[in-house]
């Protein structure tokens, strides 16, 4: 019996268009908290199969910048325009704390209308060895454990989604930062794009670019 793919099917209208290849474009964006402007003029673009990596200081936007192309916030000025649906996973983990990683995951498909069966489940648990801790609950996990969960969550997204990720090795140890850099690069060769905020090199096998954010002093 062959082994299911990890990628669930999607009911949900923010899964891009079918036979349209995922890209990004940056037109102008500026970035503003509160009444600061963090970055002005920002543009860049991605397509299928691409990484970025988004570098610059503390309190340069790095985390703003991915929650505005994930549509979690709007730009102060500027144009996003994203042929791909988007995955976000912040610095929280996000879990419920009551809940099971296996019912963590189940209840992230069901609220992003992905079609996530047992065996989707199971697969992506599996692909982040996370499946050792599945049926505990996430406040009796480690950070990194906690970690892994969330990353996991990505394997039920369309192959073609735009991967937002925020610190993605943080509470990861040196085996689990492998197994993400693997799982990354099938991501690209699948056709998807990542950007993640990070100072490490991620997925080593891929020619990625930098975006890097100014000091905004």
């Amino acid at each position: 019996m062959n082994n299911p793919s990890p990628h669930a099917a999607s009911s949900s209208p923010n899964t891009g268009t079918v036979g349209t290849m995922a890209t990004l474009q940056l037109d102008g964006v500026v970035l503003a908290r509160g009444m600061r402007v963090l970055q002005r003029g920002l543009s860049h673009s991605m397509s299928a199969g691409q990484i970025t990596r988004l570098r610059g200081p503390n309190g340069s936007g790095k985390s703003t910048l991915l929650r505005v192309i994930a549509g979690r916030l709007r730009p102060a000025a500027g144009a996003i325009i994203c042929q791909a649906p988007r995955l976000y996973i912040g610095h929280a983990d996000a879990l419920a704390s009551a809940r099971s990683g296996r019912d963590n995951l189940s209840d992230w498909a069901r609220l992003n209308g992905f079609d996530a069966t047992p065996d989707h489940i199971a697969a992506s648990l599996q692909m982040m060895s996370a499946a050792g801790f599945a049926d505990i609950p996430a406040r009796q996990l480690s950070r990194g454990q906690r970690r892994r969960l969330a990353l996991a969550r990505l394997l039920l997204g369309p192959p073609d989604a735009l991967w937002l990720l925020d610190e993605p090795n943080a509470g990861l140890d040196g085996p689990a930062s492998v197994r993400l850099d693997d799982l990354i690069s099938r991501h690209l060769d699948g056709g998807g794009m990542v950007i993640a905020a990070t100072h490490l090199p991620l997925a080593p096998t891929h020619k990625g670019s930098d975006l890097v954010l100014a000091d905004p002093q």
